[in-house]
């Protein structure tokens, strides 16, 4: 068996990494012995290419290489969104084929607040603005029957991700965690002695922090599929630290085809749900075998921000008339100076706010503090991507240290810290885009504006939002007595997922040759 050297993937115009060097090795076809001899290559008009025999002139046309998505999702040799273009039944192909056919008795579509930030940045339109719009392109035009917010279904991911802290922190702190935060702590005021250096003392960080492991401190976000991807393919003993919480978009996928399917007299399989999201990640998520149960996944179809975007331009997008918003599955509220209807977000990043909430919500459970104002310190990290945050006690002491790490650089750091024992934090917020969501590879590419300053622009609008805790939501409350109920195995079951170390005899059911 001969194999080829390494094969690039590029113009897969990834907003985030334009190309990756894919090193998969691909078997080849030796030549016969008695064919052997110099050759060169000859690449025709349609870009065919041809071997030629230097001794007689013959030509043979070469067959090209041939790499899965099993491939890709087997190999440890990169993590990019261009895995995801590689899913044929993720596509606006797909989705038109749906909504042409009309097998199913109802088609849903849930909008990441993401997409309606960076669909607001390019027609310079209010989120709500865009979400009327939205509303009518999806339901006068296309014919899909409801319209979701996924902003509704964060708050499940908050309370769940939440919750999770809690209890891993009361296990940590049991198991050896006082003795490991005494000695953090001592080791820290011994740096700041020693002007922020880190101070040689032997074991203080690695030991202290491993004598409380079994309950896998840090907890890691686990909203971000490419971070997911990333850790099941090359560091296998990092995912007990990943929270167990699903990410918004899968539980918009559970709450759909289950609570909703049910309130409608449907099955599930009646249903097909499709996720408006900032990133091309978010197709290999919704293709978990995790997310499927029957041959029925939760997601049928991921649509980028940019592919809505193909179909909003042929369809003059600002001449649009408004259409009023579902009242279920949606975060909206009364803006009291206007009395007009306003869409509701959560406090924190655009990423979702996961580090703004479940720090909040520890505080309150844990130390009995109603409100962190005026506890939390901020320290700015080496680079803009990465920043730590402390809840501080009455007597000056850190209880609590959270981080928000954004893109593989980052990344790499805190995991290397993991497997030293030498990383200190509680919880940290991890993304693979270096800014976060907003900044997703399914992201409008800015024409003639700044990145930067278009990030930022998107940003604002995402902020603009009148952010409140899921605490305020009556309707997640409702859906909690209602759908889970007392029963805490079933809300780990609908709520919760797990992870797996990839290895090459890994198979998705959505395996496309390119």
């Amino acid at each position: 068996m001969a194999f080829s050297s390494a094969i690039v993937l590029t113009d897969l115009n990834d907003y985030i990494a334009p190309s990756q060097a894919c090193i998969k090795p691909v078997e080849i076809q030796k030549a016969d012995k008695d064919a052997q001899g110099p050759t060169e290559i000859k690449v025709d008009k349609e870009g065919t290419y041809y071997e030629i025999s230097q001794d007689d002139g013959q030509e043979k046309k070469l067959e090209k290489a041939s790499i899965t998505l099993n491939d890709c999702l087997a190999c440890s040799g990169c993590v990019t969104s261009a895995e995801s273009v590689l899913i044929s039944m993720q596509s606006l192909e797909e989705f038109t084929k749906v909504l042409e056919q009309n097998k199913y008795q109802r088609i849903v579509i849930s909008i990441s607040p993401q997409s309606r930030a960076s669909l607001a940045a390019k027609y310079q339109l209010t989120p709500i603005q865009v979400q009327y719009r939205l509303v009518h392109f999806f339901k006068n035009i296309l014919g899909v029957h409801h319209v979701f917010d996924i902003a509704f279904t964060q708050d499940l991911s908050l309370v769940e991700a939440a919750r999770e802290f809690v209890d891993r922190f009361r296990e940590y702190m049991a198991n050896g965690g006082e003795t490991a935060e005494k000695a953090i702590y001592e080791q820290q005021k011994q740096e700041e002695l020693e002007g922020g250096r880190p101070a040689r003392v032997r074991g203080a960080r690695g030991q202290s922090r491993k004598t409380g492991e079994s309950s896998s401190m840090p907890m890691l976000a686990s909203s971000c599929p490419g971070w997911v991807c990333y850790a099941e393919k090359t560091h296998g003993d990092v995912l007990p630290h990943i929270s167990t919480a699903k990410s918004p978009q899968q539980m918009m996928g559970s709450l759909v085809k289950n609570y909703f399917a049910q309130k409608l007299g449907q099955a599930p399989s009646q249903i097909y749900h499709v996720s408006v999201m900032p990133c091309y990640d978010k197709k290999l998520e919704a293709s978990r075998p995790d997310f499927e149960v029957d041959g029925i996944r939760d997601v049928d179809c991921v649509l980028t921000t940019s592919e809505i975007d193909q179909m909003l331009q042929s369809h003059h997008f600002l001449e649009m008339p408004e259409a009023p918003i579902d009242d279920m599955f949606n975060k909206v509220g009364i803006d009291p100076q206007t009395g007009q209807q306003t869409l509701l977000g959560v406090p924190g990043s655009s990423s979702g706010g996961s580090l703004e909430y479940v720090l909040a919500a520890a505080a309150r459970e844990l130390f009995g503090l109603p409100t962190i104002e005026g506890r939390v310190t901020v320290k700015a990290g080496k680079n803009a991507d990465i920043c730590e945050y402390s809840l501080m006690s009455d007597d000056g002491r850190p209880v609590l240290r959270f981080a928000s790490a954004y893109g593989f650089r980052n990344i790499q750091n805190l995991v290397r810290k993991i497997k030293q024992g030498k990383c200190t934090y509680h919880y940290v917020e991890v993304m693979a885009c270096p800014g976060g969501c907003a900044n997703g590879g399914g992201q409008i590419v800015p024409v003639d504006v700044n990145p930067k300053e278009w990030l930022n622009q998107v940003e604002n609008i995402y902020r603009s939002v009148t952010g409140v805790w899921p605490e305020e939501n009556e309707t997640i409350k409702g859906i909690y007595n209602e759908w889970i109920g007392a029963d805490d195995t079933k809300r780990k079951t609908i709520l919760h997922t797990q992870y797996h170390a990839v290895t090459q005899s890994f198979q998705n059911p959505l395996a496309t040759k390119w």
